[in-house]
């Protein structure tokens, strides 16, 4: 490594570390502080936002005792509790470890700002390194979780990040207020949709999913993709080659942030269809706003690059960018500017994703701040060209503009595309279904919540989940998070299907990332979805109906679903629409009908069920509560089925990897 780009570097390394932090915070404050959903929205707001907010404290803290024994204190500890997170099993002290990390990361972030007038090549470069080290651990392990060799990996990569911020920095201008304001927002929109991972896979899944058999019939619904989260690699390269390269000027200036709105503004309209052009437009758009908005950044300091190397003297640009502040306060201002930028993404974040429990409006959020980025994008002016002086201008003297890029903008957004790629390729597991020697005579189905995979004590765990669902045929899931940033962008449903060695169909309710799954050992056929009436529900609702083929004309259709009524009330309306729907879809074949419903036996909204025909397949094992997990007392998951389908050995495996127990249940197959 050239030593003039370390500082970039090291910058890079910071950024990844604090969004390792907030992916476990974000998730911890929802499944630990918010006690399995009993905790209300506003107050879990409150604690989350509190922190970003006391971080406003820094820059002063700064000023007093200076930036280099802050700035190192904070690396220290984000490491510390980095590390520390992932030798807990969940519970409080992994929420007070993470929110330590995130303080430390948010004054670490304070105390760069301070030192670093051109952060956008370090930004940029931390944020693809980021979405390269998610697609690798295919959005589920982090770098500082496993073995030893991933400990050692930790080690190494954390040393450099100490080693980094261990060397003195240099003097920096009074620029990059600006590019610091838009670190947070960018963030925002990266782990939104523009680099994520999993929203790349769940993207590619609704374009080109490998299961469906009728475009028509599966209209709205998601399937396993060949190489899911290979669009990311052009996400990567293009988002980078933009953040890079030296700004566009006149007309053109208005590309990035036009492709920026457009992306979210796709994201907004909630179809999975639009998913990847939300994610390349928005990609491109992101690093092109930040480039524009560093366009001036680092021009004070008369002969240095963005790193602090010697460079082309700047002649004019000092003045043009208020050369004569004091350092002292244009470092305040740049700190300020930075926490700023976080609390967009803490309210961002909270407005958006709150939503789903007030029922606000949350499409808007998006657009909002990929409005506010590409408005101060648009509002710095790049300075001219670098040329020969004119005549009288001093001899040997060139014109003022930008500075030259710290890192090589093809050479570096090659080599993240083609690595990207490769940690998509690789980390990427087929799935395929296939009959097995002929129709079944049994077939063990399970209806499971998963609650986005995290556990009663806040640990995201995949293997436990799969665990519980061990020696299932057919898998219904409800509450399927397929990358959310609160919930830490993974795709759970991948991360379950490949576990279970499952095919799944997939059907949004919430969002095109939110909703539940049919997975099965079987080939999977005409997927069909039916958005359910809200009622006064904050959370959407719906209803998959997918068809089983064991081969030999047996066929099996299952409905899997979710119930989401207004909280104290019955599904009824819900219960009703299900019901009809699932007896449509069979139009006379064996059925099953299952999930999280959400109403007990002897509940109106049960007797729908029944009064559609359908029998309660789980009535020999009752009382079978499965809710919540690790003190069950209410009966609210359930499988039914029609009377030609024989069922038995109905159980409620315990266990705490979600907030539900599973309910299993082996179903005789009718012959003939």
């Amino acid at each position: 490594m050239r030593y003039r780009h370390f500082p970039t570097v090291t910058l890079a390394l910071g950024v990844v570390l604090l969004v390792d932090v907030l992916r476990v915070f974000l998730p911890a404050v929802i499944t630990i502080f918010g006690q399995a959903a009993s905790t209300p929205a506003e107050l879990l707001g409150a604690f989350a936002f509190g922190w970003f907010l006391l971080a406003l404290a820094a820059p002063a803290l700064i000023r007093r005792v200076g930036a280099r024994p802050v700035t190192l204190a904070a690396a220290v500890l984000l490491v510390v509790a980095r590390l520390a997170v992932n030798g807990q099993p969940g519970g409080r002290l992994q929420l007070w470890l993470a929110t330590a990390g995130l303080l430390a990361g948010l004054v670490w972030l304070a105390g760069a700002a301070a030192t670093t007038d051109r952060p956008v090549p370090g930004l940029a470069l931390g944020l693809a390194f980021g979405a390269l080290l998610h697609t690798a651990l295919d959005t589920y392990r982090s770098a500082f979780f496993g073995d030893w060799p991933a400990w050692l990996a930790a080690v190494a990569v954390a040393s450099l990040f100490l080693a980094g911020q261990a060397r003195p920095a240099s003097a920096a201008g009074p620029g990059g207020v600006r590019s610091w304001l838009l670190a947070g927002p960018a963030l925002l929109l990266a782990g939104m949709v523009a680099l994520s991972p999993a929203v790349a896979r769940t993207a590619t899944s609704y374009q080109f999913g490998l299961l469906r058999s009728d475009p028509a019939d599966a209209v709205g619904v998601a399937t396993v993709p060949l190489f899911g989260a290979a669009p990311l690699a052009v996400a990567v390269g293009g988002f980078l080659l933009a953040a890079l390269a030296s700004p566009r000027r006149g007309a053109w200036r208005w590309l990035g942030p036009v492709a920026l709105v457009a992306g979210a503004v796709l994201v907004a309209l909630e179809r999975g269809e639009l998913l990847l052009p939300a994610v390349l437009l928005s990609a491109v758009g992101l690093g092109a706003c930040l480039a524009s908005a560093g366009a001036t950044d680092g021009g004070s300091r008369g002969g240095t690059d963005d790193t602090g190397a010697p460079g082309p003297d700047d002649g004019g640009q000092d003045l043009a960018q208020g050369g004569g502040q004091d350092p002292a306060r244009a470092a305040g201002r740049r700190g300020y500017a930075a926490v700023a930028g976080m609390l967009v993404f803490a309210v961002a974040a909270v407005a958006y994703y709150a939503a789903y429990d007030l029922g606000h409006p949350n499409a808007g959020v998006p657009v909002a701040v990929a409005v506010l980025v590409a408005a101060v994008a648009l509002a710095t002016r790049p300075a001219p060209a670098r040329g020969p002086a004119r005549a009288g201008g001093g001899a040997g003297r060139a014109a003022p503009g930008p500075l030259r890029p710290s890192l090589p903008p093809v050479w570096a957004a090659a080599s993240a595309a083609v690595l990207t790629l490769l940690a998509a390729v690789a980390s990427d597991e087929l799935l395929s279904a296939s009959n097995r020697d002929g129709p079944p005579e049994t077939v063990r189905v399970v209806a499971y919540n998963v609650r986005m995979g995290f556990g009663m004590h806040g640990r995201f765990d995949p293997d436990a989940l799969a665990r519980a669902a061990a020696g299932a045929d057919v898998v219904a899931l409800s509450e399927v998070d397929r990358g959310w940033l609160l919930n830490g962008g993974h795709d759970t449903l991948d991360l379950l299907a490949e576990r279970l060695d499952m095919p799944y169909v997939f059907a949004p309710a919430a969002d095109p990332l939110w909703g539940d799954a049919v997975l099965s050992r079987w080939p999977l056929d005409a997927a069909r979805t039916r958005p359910l009436p809200a009622v006064g529900a904050p959370t959407g609702a719906q209803a998959l109906g997918i068809t089983v083929d064991f081969s030999e004309g047996v066929r099996l259709a299952v409905v899997a679903t979710h119930l989401q009524p207004p909280p104290g009330e019955d599904p009824v309306v819900q219960a009703r629409a299900v019901a009809d729907f699932a007896v449509r879809y069979a139009a006379g074949r064996p059925l099953v009908v299952a999930g999280d419903l959400n109403t007990e036996p002897g509940d109106p909204a049960f007797a729908e069920f029944t009064r559609a025909g359908l029998v309660d397949a789980l009535a020999a094992a009752r009382p079978l509560p499965t809710s919540p997990a690790d003190a069950p007392r209410q009966q609210i998951d359930h499988v039914f089925v029609t009377p030609d389908l024989t069922a038995g050995e109905a159980a409620a495996p315990p266990g705490t990897a979600s907030d539900h127990l599973p309910v299993a249940v082996t179903l005789t197959l009718p012959r003939g």
